[in-house]
């Protein structure tokens, strides 16, 4: 008899690893095998604090049996169930529960929810939403979209078309007539901004201004933001920004498109971005931390104004032909569900708010080390820029990343930026953990 075991170290030949940043580091991964809490274990049995929450999603902390009993219970009771032209209760109860603590004020929130599988799915969704809306409130020359460079929305061909990611536009054809707003980034005025909002870069929004200018509010459907950008770098909107393009977007008649894939479900210290900052968009997209990570699936919220608009078509007719296989899937219903009883009982949704002097504190004391050149934190998120190497943009970081997994912290960079995100669930003494070996390695690394 041959018994087959499983590997020490399996091939990976076969599976494609997604934005892999060099091919050396493929051949040798940290291979991330269980977890639990603030957690990961390796192959090996060491142990890996998450500073990501995974990829700014597993906001609950890891292995939560609450949720994964939710999606035992319904994989029993019912696995799937097509959307098209027919439901399931779950999917109603769902969307039900996010209607309730849907981001905007009491007579406008942003309370109609369309389930999607990704936050890719939840951008595409949303920019298709504004292009019907426009044309069904007699409006069909508004089909043009407006994003920022140095954003990001994911990898779909409507998300890399408003995204300002280079690397992710250069080698894909892109959707027409799209154009961006310049990013916020500004080193030079608004490096170390360690309380509030940077000062600088509010005029920066009438750069929506001269798009309207240039292409004709006619011709413009909407606008697409991330509140604080995530991917690229955290980079927060300096004051008054978000309010400003706000008002810009009002006076032509252009819809605002929050992306909070990465803000929503407490990141920042509010359920939402659009608490937080007081701005309420006309949609906003979600995914990531609405089900902890546990099962793909994104949701985009639109306000009333629009849902009614595409409900006034003739009887019988598709409102809005969009949607997925997956859209509303029984299993991650459940597992969305048990995910937002977590977050109440357990009050993650303004944790971040209670923490942010601490882990405001503790990242900052960061600063003066080599190579350091800004830190920017907000709610439970941080960005620590270094300088790059001349000739090797990206390597410091990069070599920052890899050591500090050898340490047993998982942290992101983009670029020279490392980006810090914890599970909400993190305590003082893991945050100071982690500024303690994030400093040790900066310091080895230089």
């Amino acid at each position: 008899m041959t018994i087959h075991t499983r590997p020490n170290t399996p091939s990976l030949d076969s599976f494609w690893m997604p934005f892999t940043a060099n091919r050396q580091f493929k051949q040798a991964p940290r291979l991330l095998v269980s977890a639990e809490g603030m957690r990961y274990t390796d192959m090996e049995g060491r142990t890996v604090l998450d500073g990501t929450a995974g990829l700014w999603c597993v906001n609950a902390g890891h292995g939560r049996k609450r949720i994964a009993s939710a999606v035992e219970r319904q994989l029993l009771t019912l696995d799937y169930a097509p959307t098209f032209q027919m439901g399931h209760p779950i999917a109603f109860e769902f969307a039900e529960r996010l209607a309730a603590m849907a981001p905007g004020p009491d007579g406008g929130k942003l309370d109609r929810i369309f389930f999607t599988g990704s936050g890719s799915e939840s951008v595409d969704t949303a920019l298709k939403i504004a292009i019907a809306y426009q044309r069904a409130i007699g409006q069909g020359t508004r089909t043009r979209l407006i994003g920022r460079e140095r954003g990001y929305h994911g990898v779909g061909f409507g998300g890399i078309t408003v995204g300002g990611l280079v690397n992710n536009r250069r080698v894909f054809p892109l959707l027409p007539g799209a154009d961006h707003l310049r990013h916020t980034h500004d080193l030079a005025r608004n490096a170390f901004t360690k309380d509030g909002l940077p000062e600088h870069g509010a005029d920066l929004a009438d750069d929506l201004e001269r798009l309207v200018a240039l292409h004709g509010a006619e011709t413009i459907a909407a606008c697409i933001v991330e509140p604080v950008a995530g991917s690229t770098g955290v980079l927060l909107p300096p004051k008054n920004y978000l309010e400003r393009l706000r008002a810009i977007c009002d006076r032509h008649g252009i819809l605002l498109i929050f992306d909070e894939v990465i803000t929503g479900f407490g990141r920042l210290g509010s359920p939402f971005a659009t608490d937080h900052f007081g701005v309420v968009p006309d949609l906003v997209t979600t995914a990531k931390g609405l089900t902890n990570g546990v099962i793909p699936m994104g949701a985009v919220f639109a306000s009333r104004k629009l849902h009614d608009a595409l409900m006034q078509g003739p009887e019988g007719a598709i409102e809005l032909f969009h949607g997925y296989t997956y859209s509303g899937h029984p299993a991650a219903c459940a597992a969305g569900l048990a995910t937002m009883e977590i977050y109440e009982e357990e009050g993650l949704l303004t944790r971040a708010a209670d923490l942010a002097g601490t882990w405001s504190d503790t990242i900052h004391g960061l600063r003066g080390l080599p190579h350091v050149i800004d830190i920017r934190t907000i709610g439970l998120v941080a960005g620590i820029e270094l300088q790059p190497r001349e000739g090797a943009p990206g390597a410091r970081a990069y070599e920052v990343f890899v050591e500090c997994l050898k340490r047993g912290l998982l942290i992101r960079v983009t670029g020279d930026i490392i980006a810090l995100s914890p599970p909400l669930i993190v305590q003082a003494e893991e945050i100071a953990e982690m500024a303690d070996t994030l400093g040790a390695v900066i310091r080895a690394t230089a």
